[in-house]
């Protein structure tokens, strides 16, 4: 055997070590949860977000450069997701929010009806009831065809109408008889449950007061009328702060326009005034009233069916 031959084999054996894979897909991992934060983030601010804020979003993205420079509907909203704008787009208080007007004004609107819809009804009510106290109450019920209630542009009208043989007051005095005393008494307690404000105006037949052309006159009388009526409501329970008017209006809104001086024409008209109405006086200055115009309304409103009887 030849010395090659005798050459000893070596076998190399190579042990294969387990190699990690690195943080390769932790990183991917990251990335793909926090754009699954960021989406549904996004989504829940889209979502709570109101139309307003929605539309300066808009804006924004379609013209990202041009909408702040020209001060664009939305971009200076101080609610905005996008914050900024106002006088100077550099400040980060931003300018009120505006609101979209046609929808405001249907909004308003329909909030108005439905107050005037829920006054309507309360003052509906407080007409039942007051004719169910006529019919309960034995004073008030022998005077069942003087009182005469009726719902008008103002609201509730309670009005309490002379007769012949039962006057409400003295011959061309102020004074009250007993009865007219209860019944306006009674009336200011069940007109006090209401929040409503009161309006009282005191009317005469068209018979003309002694030496009334220069001293004492109708004119005077029928207001002097309506603040004794006035004082009867509040010893009845009537909160003061309630009444909102008084006038006198003499015979300048008749009942009976086809009798100057039937009886029926000296009366005293009490209205429960809606919110509506109350808040038109107060806007044309306080508790003054222009005795022209309305005694106008008040002269339409006497020839309503109702008075008819």
């Amino acid at each position: 055997m030849t010395a090659a031959e005798k050459r000893p084999i070596v076998i190399k054996k190579v042990k294969k070590q387990a190699r990690h894979h690195g943080g390769a897909w932790k990183i991917a991992y990251a990335d793909f949860v926090t754009a699954m934060m960021a989406f549904f983030l996004l989504m829940w601010l889209l979502g709570s977000a109101t139309e307003a804020q929605l539309q300066g979003l808009s804006e924004y993205f379609q013209t990202p450069v041009k909408t702040p420079l020209e001060k664009a509907r939305g971009t200076g909203d101080r609610t905005s997701v996008i914050q900024g704008g106002g006088k100077d787009i550099t400040m980060s208080t931003g300018q009120v929010r505006k609101v979209n007007g046609e929808k405001s004004k249907r909004n308003l609107k329909a909030a108005q009806a439905e107050l005037d819809r829920m006054d309507k009804l309360k003052l509906e009510d407080l007409k039942t009831r007051l004719e169910q106290l006529i019919a309960s109450n034995e004073t008030m019920r022998d005077f069942k065809n003087q009182l005469l209630l009726d719902i008008t542009a103002e609201g509730l009208r309670i009005q309490i109408v002379d007769d012949k043989n039962r006057p409400m007051f003295a011959l061309a005095r102020a004074e009250l008889q007993p009865y007219t005393r209860d019944i306006l008494q009674k009336l200011g307690g069940v007109l006090n449950e209401m929040p409503n404000r009161i309006s009282l105006a005191g009317h005469t037949d068209a018979t003309p007061y002694a030496n009334g052309e220069k001293n004492y006159s109708n004119w005077e009388l029928s207001a002097d009328r309506a603040n004794a009526s006035r004082r009867q409501l509040i010893m009845g329970g009537m909160n003061e702060q309630k009444i909102m008017r008084v006038v006198g209006l003499s015979s300048a809104v008749l009942f009976d326009k086809a009798n100057p001086a039937n009886p029926v024409n000296r009366r005293i008209s009490i209205v429960v005034m809606s919110h509506k109405a109350a808040k038109a006086v107060t806007e044309e200055g306080g508790t003054t009233w222009d005795i022209k115009s309305d005694a106008t309304t008040l002269n339409a409103q006497a020839m309503e069916p109702s008075e008819a009887g």
